[in-house]
């Protein structure tokens, strides 16, 4: 299985330069489930696009402290990408932006979350769960940290996970796109340091409660496990591969 992993994590602070980028995380997540499988990484955020999709058996798209409602230009040329993976059954699966992207590129819509920023191990809710996600644990914990959230789903799309103050916290349309608003690429280590460097802008209240949310593991391995089987049961259904960047 090859995969391109679309980067779209704008944080070029102190402390992003001394961890994994969000491109080796998401790496490290497919390869805890499937050693063998590849991952290309494109900084879209950068300009940086695939000249053509049809080589991969699928795409990631991670997170990112950018809004999907910015109007950047690398953004819009990332929604015009997705469209056309989507049009064309190529499996996506979108974190957090990438989640909200897949939403807001198939006529959805993002916001701003009603009760302000989230930031913690959050317990999701399972809904309406597609087979290749049924072994998840319910509730299922991921780390999450966002300001925005998708406010009105596309069409034909399932929600299969909601969280406290989250209805649409994952979403799948057929079998070719599956998502989440939270982050199953962060470690532990790497929450708890997140949290410590952005503590002054993230304020007591909110680190106070995310410090007091990591009392127990996330469930990263069932969710990687769950990621490669998407990505499988996708890519024998995916029809013609042959995209190309707008």
């Amino acid at each position: 299985m090859r995969l391109a992993v679309l980067m779209t994590n704008t944080d070029e602070s102190a402390f992003a330069q001394v961890h994994p980028k969000d491109g080796e995380k998401f790496t490290a997540l497919v390869q805890f489930a499937r050693p063998d499988w590849e991952t290309r990484v494109f900084a879209v955020k950068d300009g940086v696009f695939p000249a053509s999709l049809g080589g991969f058996d699928g795409a990631i798209v991670t997170g990112s402290p950018a809004s999907v409602n910015s109007g950047a230009e690398w953004v819009g040329r990332l929604l015009v990408l997705l469209r056309e993976a989507v049009a064309a059954r190529l499996p996506v699966f979108g974190a957090c932006f990438g989640h909200q992207a897949l939403a807001l590129a198939l006529g959805g819509a993002v916001g701003d979350n009603p009760g302000g920023f989230v930031h913690g191990l959050v317990p999701m809710q399972l809904g309406d769960v597609p087979d290749w996600a049924r072994a998840l644990p319910d509730p299922l914990h991921l780390y999450a940290s966002h300001g925005e959230q998708v406010t009105q789903l596309p069409d034909g799309a399932r929600v299969w996970a909601s969280s406290e103050g989250c209805p649409a916290a994952g979403f799948s349309i057929g079998r070719h796109v599956f998502t989440t608003q939270h982050h199953p690429e962060m470690s532990a280590d790497f929450f708890a340091a997140l949290t410590d460097a952005f503590a002054n802008d993230l304020g007591a209240e909110t680190v106070a409660r995310a410090r007091g949310s990591m009392t127990r593991p996330a469930d990263r391995g069932a969710f990687a496990e769950t990621v490669a089987r998407f990505f499988e049961q996708g890519q024998a259904s995916a029809a013609s591969r042959s995209i190309t960047v707008a």
